[in-house]
């Protein structure tokens, strides 16, 4: 990863990793935006970052930033960058978004299985049985552990950066349910084999003599389940919201015949500077933008151009990179190679898209900076008149 500092103010787009809400976006925004000389926009929906930087502000001043917030931020691959990509050619955020996918699916379906019971036996009367609350628990519990665990961790995460965000509500409301049922199991009097549901929804007025508290392990089962099938969708959304981008990655040459003093050599894409001239065979890729300098051929430029019919060139005529030499055999000198040729600039378009917001966006997340605080505090009032009224 580069640390060199250009004499201008720059653009770079980093993939972010860890952030589960538009509340997680927003940190990071606000964090990013307090370091001088930087200019950030993030965008949850693409898990990218847009960062503006000064001269002076290197991308491992951003990447330690967002460290230090709590998630992690690494440079995407640039189009025709091979070193940027292991030996699958996919990038560190390309292999952590599959991971995440393969993750929430496991976790959903695991977990699915054991809270549908749960949710049957607990909401109809006709399927309980003596001791039912134990079955309940016992399948509720590797829920709750295991299978909101990254709900817990994201929260735990938020808690120690003194921040809260939407998984601080999902996780507080799931094990606030888990144990009051382990409470009122162990405790309360539910677990009596008389314990059925039916009597734990008589009105609580009218139950005050019974001391039977109610279980909710249905709902620290279900509510996890739902979240992760919304995360799991999510994921696989945001997974799929690249593709046109990693699309645009596979089309340039990987590598090109450099001519240099009339001999060829096979080189990396990364060692052709401008001015060098290259050859390029039938059914190859012309490796950047150039001008033919001799032979005439076809040149296929529909992946770029949008053109159905190939277009003849001969010398003199200027060639695109990434475009396919059809049937002729060319010499081209090389005018802009790297991020200066016609591929990178519309990657560089895409990606600017993708990580831009719609007013109603930023609307949504100045909204969201302020939702979780203000639920915790509409939670922690009704508790405490529910605990006046009730005493």
């Amino acid at each position: 990863m580069s640390t060199r500092s250009d004499s201008a103010t720059r653009d770079m787009d980093l993939a972010l990793i860890g952030m589960t809400c538009a509340a997680c976006a927003n940190r990071i925004e606000r964090g990013l935006n307090k370091l001088d000389g930087v200019t950030a926009s993030v965008n949850y929906a693409t898990g990218t970052a847009h960062v503006a930087v000064a001269p002076g502000v290197t991308i491992d001043d951003i990447v330690r930033k967002v460290h230090d917030i709590g998630y992690e931020a690494v440079a995407p691959k640039a189009p025709g960058d091979v070193a940027a990509a292991d030996d699958d050619g996919r990038t560190e955020a390309e292999r952590a978004a599959d991971a995440e996918v393969a993750d929430l699916r496991t976790r959903f379906w695991v977990s699915f299985s054991l809270a549908l019971p749960v949710v049957l036996i607990s909401m109809i009367p006709a399927l309980q049985f003596p001791y039912w609350q134990w079955l309940c628990f016992a399948l509720a519990s590797p829920v709750v552990v295991w299978g909101a665990w990254p709900f817990h961790r994201a929260a735990w995460r938020s808690a120690r950066h003194g921040a809260a965000t939407m998984d601080t509500l999902i996780s507080m409301g799931c094990l606030a349910a888990y144990l009051w049922s382990v409470w009122a199991l162990f405790r309360g009097g539910a677990g009596l084999p008389t314990y059925t549901m039916t009597e734990s929804i008589v009105p609580s007025l009218q139950r005050r003599t019974t001391a039977m508290p109610d279980v909710y392990l249905e709902v620290a089962a279900a509510l996890p389940v739902f979240i992760l099938a919304g995360r799991w969708f999510e994921a696989k959304a945001k997974k799929s919201s690249g593709a046109a981008l990693r699309a645009l990655s596979t089309l340039g040459a990987k590598d090109v015949s450099l001519l240099r003093d009339g001999v060829e050599s096979r080189v990396p894409i990364g060692q052709l500077g401008v001015g060098d001239e290259f050859v390029v065979r039938p059914g190859e890729r012309i490796a950047s933008d150039g001008v033919v300098i001799t032979g005439s051929s076809a040149v296929d430029a529909s992946l770029i151009t949008g053109e159905s019919v190939p277009v003849d060139v001969g010398p003199g005529s200027e060639v695109i990179g990434a475009t396919i030499n059809v049937d002729g055999h060319l010499v081209v000198r090389a005018t802009r190679v790297g991020e200066e040729t016609s591929l990178a600039q519309i990657a560089r378009l895409v990606t600017q898209a993708q990580s831009g917001k719609a007013p109603v966006q930023r609307l949504a997340d100045r909204v969201s900076a302020v939702f979780v605080p203000v639920v915790l505090v509409i939670s922690l009032i009704t508790l405490l008149v529910w605990l006046r009224i009730g005493s």
